[in-house]
């Protein structure tokens, strides 16, 4: 579980890299038609990169703390600590607290294992870029509020909600699960027609 751990830990803290490249690879293409058909492959590691961010921050909020083994009582001991964490936001009310502490690290799994499926990456990345932005919005409102918190999120070293977890969160994490939502709609929407030829030119051609 640790090797699993360390390796989705650095596939989402360092798989925004690879989306900035294959962004930048992607207009370099000229013709429509492999521009469209490397999106395609880029999609699919895509989803693998955004779908390890949710599947470590689960792993994050629901690994047994030091000194405790797996189990279902260490799972829950987890979640208890994660819903003071929820709560040191003072958004939600304590209930309200507790309930996000008990459904948000599943949902980031099941979030996880669906990108990295591939299935409905439409949708599945317009999800997780509706999530981030929630979550970015939790920082701003802590930072704005001067509360001296982690933001949380179960992913690397603790960083405190602030400017740099903001700029931390956008670049690593809003960015690929944005540019793999685009992705996902350009490749689905219809491909503009080819130009008509001309009658002179289709003479032309047939000459040749």
């Amino acid at each position: 579980m640790n090797t699993l751990n360390a390796v989705l830990t650095w596939i989402a803290e360092n798989g925004y890299w690879f989306v900035l490249a294959a962004l930048v690879a992607t207009f370099c293409v000229r013709d429509p038609r492999r521009r469209r058909n490397l999106v395609r492959v880029l999609l699919v590691f895509g989803g693998i990169i955004v779908g390890s961010i949710f599947l470590a921050a689960a792993y994050g909020k629901l690994k047994p703390l030091p000194g405790f083994s797996w189990s279902w009582r260490s799972v829950k001991i987890s979640i208890s600590m994660f819903a003071i964490q929820v709560e040191s936001y003072q958004i939600l009310s304590p209930a309200g607290s507790i309930f996000v502490a008990r459904t948000l690290p599943f949902f980031e799994l099941f979030l996880g294992l669906w990108l990295f499926s591939g299935i409905g990456s439409r949708f599945s990345g317009l999800l997780a870029t509706l999530v981030f932005c929630a979550f970015m919005i939790a920082i701003s409102y802590a930072y704005h509020k001067g509360l001296k918190i982690d933001c949380g999120c179960g992913i690397g070293p603790p960083v405190e909600a602030g400017p740099a977890a903001l700029l931390r969160d956008g670049l690593r994490f809003l960015l690929p699960s944005l540019l793999l939502m685009i992705g996902a709609f350009w490749v689905r929407s219809k491909p503009a027609p080819a130009p008509a030829s001309s009658p002179a030119t289709a003479t032309a051609s047939s000459l040749l």
